[in-house]
């Protein structure tokens, strides 16, 4: 840490001294005094000196980031979920340049219940912190209102907006309206409705709204049987078509088991320069809240990173207090009060597959918009992602592989293939047959055909790729590298090697192999060009070897393609001994036309 501090920022090393050891959120300023980045810590002091202590070992954006600090400041909390709060809270009021951008400009609807005398229930975009309660939001806009319809058939309520304090209803200022006369409304205007009465509606309907219908369920069951017992048969078979409506909802509810309760589920996919994380709210075995929202990667976050800042987001936002959140890999943080799970079989594993289809599902239907809206869009995407994960300084737009193609030394040849813009372009593809080399010697016929193919494009002044793309380990990226030091080249691109046993990527002057995610897209591409160079390469050896078969005597027979060329030779090894054939013997391998062509031909010659 020393050595970093003392080369980068000796000002900043009282400040990363005299951290302390606590939990806490940390924040880094530029020179101009401006927010560059929020992070939390467990422990303040390790987390902010690893960034100096290991700025070598750094990717080149976090390095960036760090050169840019000019000041540290830091706020110390009591516990880790405070932290998490805290940065949630200053990343969305300062939305510094390095942290994670949220992608969810849609403004939600709520269930607002009123804080007044007999209470309100309606739809709001607008959350008002006037003591009034509120619940959502909404990404299913349709649910907001089955809820809401329900709620009015189960419990009918007032929608006036007349101030009906108990002064006023007692000194009779109102008279009940139409609403009441139909039915939607009690009437506690007119002292109708008594408020304990009202607000027992108003609990039940936060139950509901809560995806408590079990309890709601009992309350209006046990309320329907007393009535029964009572013989008050009208009011009993009241009850009992509000049951009904209750049952009729929960049908139509997603239910995945009714022994979870209380669960929020989160799923996250990462891709290149952004990731997906899905959320479902589970209550009473039901599914009641789904929403996914996207995230834009600034620093090359983990999963992991990028989950903990989507599940303090979401949880704060969806107001959620579930004691237990289903997750698909371990969280490198703990909350009192709080369990992960991790499930690996039954209904909770089939739960976070269901979120995990949610949010393939939404990523899926994101890119497709985009590219929509912008053609261009994934190639750029794959593109900024390969540079990255490959440790370019520019974006690879065109980029050239070679493989080489020989059996036992039999007419070697070699093949390279171009992709411009992650797509192939086969017009630029080539061949080569070696010329200088003898035998099967991969690493000098990769050193002759790098050589000759830059080579040519220097001579007739052609752009370079940024990006070569070597089909082999060291040995075959050596020799790529000793003809591009030749040419002066050394530095003018990219140029990687990759072994086909366990798909190592190779660089110059690296002794250690890097090992891209098997599911990345870099790896795909660098993959599809590989198998596509070895694909054209045996392709024309295979043409080369059959040109090399072929009899010259036979070729110049008329009607006598490279097929039945070979045929011939196969079955009868010699042109001489096609020529002492029998006619029945050439028509049993070639057919009665062609075998009376090449029997007229030599006994013609002979005559």
């Amino acid at each position: 840490m020393e050595h970093a501090l003392n080369k980068y920022f000796a000002h900043l090393g009282p400040i990363v001294k005299n951290l302390p050891h606590k939990p806490g959120v940390y924040q880094y300023f530029d020179e101009k005094n401006k927010i560059i980045y929020i992070g939390k810590a467990k422990n303040l002091k390790k987390r902010v000196s690893s960034y100096f202590s290991k700025i070598n070992s750094i990717s080149g954006k976090v390095q960036m980031l760090v050169r840019r600090i000019s000041d540290i400041k830091y706020i110390v909390v009591e516990t880790e979920q405070d932290a998490l709060l805290l940065e949630n809270n200053l990343i969305k009021k300062y939305q510094p340049h390095y942290n994670v951008a949220l992608k969810d400009d849609k403004t939600f609807p709520w269930i607002c219940i009123r804080n007044e005398p007999f209470p309100r229930i309606f739809p709001t975009r607008h959350v008002i912190r006037d003591g009034s309660t509120y619940f959502g939001p909404y990404a299913n806009v349709r649910l907001m209102h089955t809820l809401l319809e329900l709620s009015r058939q189960l419990y009918p309520l007032r929608n006036c907006s007349l101030s009906l304090t108990e002064k006023n209803i007692n000194s009779q200022k109102f008279k009940v309206c139409l609403e009441y006369h139909i039915g939607n409304c009690k009437g506690p205007c007119e002292s109708h409705q008594s408020a304990d009465d009202y607000d027992k509606s108003i609990a039940a309907i936060k139950e509901i709204i809560k995806g408590n219908i079990t309890m709601v369920a009992k309350q209006l069951r046990e309320l329907m049987m007393s009535y029964a017992a009572s013989q008050e048969f009208e009011k009993a078979h009241f009850v009992k078509e509000k049951l009904a409506l209750l049952d009729k909802y929960q049908s139509k509810s997603t239910v995945v088991s009714p022994t979870i309760n209380n669960v929020d589920v989160f799923s996250i996919i990462s891709a290149g320069l952004h990731a997906y994380v899905n959320f479902m709210k589970v209550m009473n075995g039901a599914i009641i809240q789904v929403h996914t929202i996207e995230m834009i990667k600034k620093l090359d976050e983990s999963p992991e990173e990028l989950l903990s800042i989507a599940i303090t987001e979401i949880r704060q936002r969806f107001e959620s207090v579930s004691p237990e959140i289903i997750v698909p890999f371990a969280m490198d943080y703990e909350i009192p009060g709080l369990t992960f799970t991790i499930p690996k079989i039954g209904d909770k594993k089939k739960l976070l597959e269901l979120s995990e289809r949610n949010v393939k599902y939404y990523q899926l239907e994101r890119e497709k918009q985009k590219e929509l809206v912008d053609p261009e869009h994934k190639s750029r995407r794959i593109l900024d992602t390969m540079m990255k994960d490959l440790r370019m300084t520019e974006p690879p737009v065109r980029i050239e592989c070679f493989d080489n193609s020989n059996i036992q030394g039999d007419s070697p040849v070699a093949a390279m293939v171009c992709f411009i813009n992650a797509r192939p372009d086969k017009s630029e593809y080539r061949h080569f047959n070696i010329k200088t080399v003898e035998g099967p010697d991969d690493f000098a016929s990769m050193e002759e055909v790098i050589f000759r193919r830059y080579k040519r494009l220097m001579d007739e002044e052609k752009p370079l790729p940024q990006l070569v793309i070597v089909d082999g380990g060291k040995g075959q990226l050596s020799a790529a590298l000793n003809s591009l030091n030749a040419l002066g080249l050394s530095g003018k691109m990219t140029v990687i090697g990759i072994a086909k046993k366990l798909e190592e990527i190779y660089y110059p002057k690296d002794s250690l192999p890097m090992y891209l995610d098997k599911k990345s897209e870099t790896l795909k591409i660098i993959q599809q060009m590989r198998d596509e160079a070895h694909r054209f390469g045996i392709t024309h050896h295979r043409r080369r070897r059959e040109k090399a078969t072929m009899s010259p005597q036979l070729v110049e027979i008329a009607g006598i393609g490279t097929t039945i060329n070979q045929k011939l030779l196969w079955k009868f090894k010699s042109v001489k001994n096609i020529r002492m054939a029998s006619l029945d013997e050439l028509q049993a391998v070639i057919g009665k036309a062609r075998a009376r062509i090449v029997y007229d031909h030599f006994h013609t010659e002979k005559s």
